[in-house]
């Protein structure tokens, strides 16, 4: 992902007004310190790498940090080809979904995997305004007590997550903490500032909200015409504007030119006027984000980069332009026993991409003696060879009788292969640290049945290996592979 003239392409159609630059700048430095990502912003010309993610617990998926080091390894290498670029990170304060934020998993010295979730109710309300109640910082503590680190990765949590605090605040300032050598500016929309500076887009999406409409369902019977289909279900009432309210994040409907929500009424010039009280979609958000931002590139995990089919069209619409998407990079991270572990028992990581039941069956073939497996794979080669010098006296006599053996062979060689699984798992039952080690191999690559990016946190890998991970990490991210790779430590 480094072709440099669709990077220019993308930055030659950024217009930035310097006024727009200044509120924009000066908005950054209400939330974020001073610093000197802000100084070069400040600067005309100056572009934006953006990425983003929703406020999960205790900074959410191990990939929050592949993004947000990504677009700063991305905003680096631009800066040194001639597009002055820094990286910022949308906090995704306004998503009202508080069950997809309220939890996470971490793993335990044997990499067992463990939910750690705040329990509490936020019907409708933006989860990055939810206060913190009770948050698991002495479950997360006692979960990571066998780990190297794992005090100091408890202390650094509890730091952030205080009493008095939001999900928003907590996971701002513990991704701060976490990224602080890289200057990544945060954008939290939900801030007086930035709603000021996303009117102007919720603005023209309201007032233009029948075309947009119009354009998407085109794009939709497009997608399903080429044999794909839409991330995003829309229809003739679709709202792509949500209210804000009370404190609420409240569903619209479209009729006409008309939204609705629970009987109450808004025409389109009420919304309007209301533009700072709007709160994007999906489709929309990315939109609203490059109306605030002069961005050039956007890292995007798979689903979100999906969305943007749909959602170019109101990007040509509204803004005019896009940016360059950059699919976010991926890890699978594995210590250095783990590895061997691997090399032992004849594993790569597609391996582990199956029940956790069928890789111990794979590790169980690995520890039957050498002496009995060979003598097992030599039976069913004697048996192949018998029951082919027998088809050709079968053949002589009856040639029908050949589907017959075909059968039997098949039977019995499909026996061979139970007694040879069978012997495989009394082996594995004789070795308790084989169990042990399939176990803990499978609790740190595929957790959950997941890739370990996708349901751990962050948090167990800097107890297990430190802090400067993230160091390793940002190293470790090729601009040229957007592949997931395994990275040992």
């Amino acid at each position: 992902m480094r072709d440099l003239e669709s990077f220019r392409a993308a930055a030659a159609e950024v217009q930035f007004s310097g006024e727009q630059r200044a509120a924009l700048v000066a908005a950054l430095r209400r939330q974020n310190t001073d610093s000197p990502a802000l100084e070069r912003l400040a600067q005309p010309g100056t572009l934006v790498v953006a990425t983003g993610q929703q406020v999960g617990l205790f900074s959410g998926p191990a990939y929050t940090i592949f993004k947000a080091l990504h677009a700063a390894r991305l905003a680096e290498w631009l800066s040194s080809n001639g597009i002055p670029a820094v990286p910022v990170f949308w906090v995704a304060t306004e998503d009202h979904d508080f069950a997809e934020v309220n939890h996470t998993w971490v793993f335990d010295a044997a990499h067992r995997p463990l939910k750690l979730e705040m329990r509490r109710s936020a019907s409708a309300q933006p989860v990055g305004t939810v206060a913190l109640v009770s948050p698991p910082v002495n479950e997360l503590r006692a979960a990571l007590r066998g780990l190297p680190f794992g005090e100091e990765v408890a202390d650094l949590v509890e730091e952030c997550y205080r009493g008095g605090s939001t999900m928003g605040g907590a996971f701002g300032e513990l991704m701060r903490k976490l990224l602080a050598r890289f200057d990544i500016p945060q954008l939290d929309p939900m801030l007086p500032e930035f709603r000021a500076l996303a009117a102007p887009a919720l603005r023209t999406a309201v007032e233009t909200h029948a075309e947009l409409t119009q354009g998407v369902l085109a794009r939709n019977r497009e997608l399903v015409a080429a044999g794909y289909h839409a991330q995003v279900h829309v229809e003739e009432q679709t709202s792509f504007v949500f209210l804000l309210e009370n404190g609420k994040r409240l569903a619209l409907r479209r009729n006409g030119s008309e939204f609705g929500h629970n009987g109450r009424r808004f025409s389109t010039g009420e919304l309007v006027d209301r533009a700072a009280s709007l709160s994007p979609n999906a489709l929309l958000r990315p939109v609203v984000q490059d109306s605030i931002l002069p961005t050039v590139a956007c890292i995007m995990g798979p689903a979100e980069a999906a969305y943007l089919a749909q959602s170019e069209v109101l990007y040509r619409s509204i803004l005019g332009r896009m940016p360059v998407v950059v699919p976010r990079t991926g890890f699978t991270i594995l210590d250095r026993h783990s590895e061997k572990l691997m090399v032992r028992y004849g594993l790569s990581l597609p391996d582990f991409f199956t029940a956790e039941e069928v890789l111990r069956e794979r590790i169980a073939t690995r520890l039957v003696p050498p002496a009995l497996h060979g003598t097992l794979g030599e039976t069913g080669k004697a048996v192949e060879r018998a029951i082919e010098r027998l088809r050709g006296d079968l053949a002589a006599f009856d040639p029908t009788l050949g589907r017959a053996l075909d059968t039997s062979k098949r039977k019995i060689l499909h026996q061979l292969s139970k007694i040879e699984g069978k012997t495989g798992r009394e082996a594995m039952r004789r070795s308790d640290r084989a169990t042990a080690e399939a176990a803990s191999l499978y609790g740190l690559i595929f957790p959950e049945r997941h890739l370990q990016e996708r349901i751990y946190s962050i948090l167990p890998f800097l107890a297990k290996h430190g802090l400067d991970l993230v160091d390793h990490i940002y190293e470790a991210i090729e601009l040229d592979c957007p592949d997931h790779r395994m990275m040992v430590v």
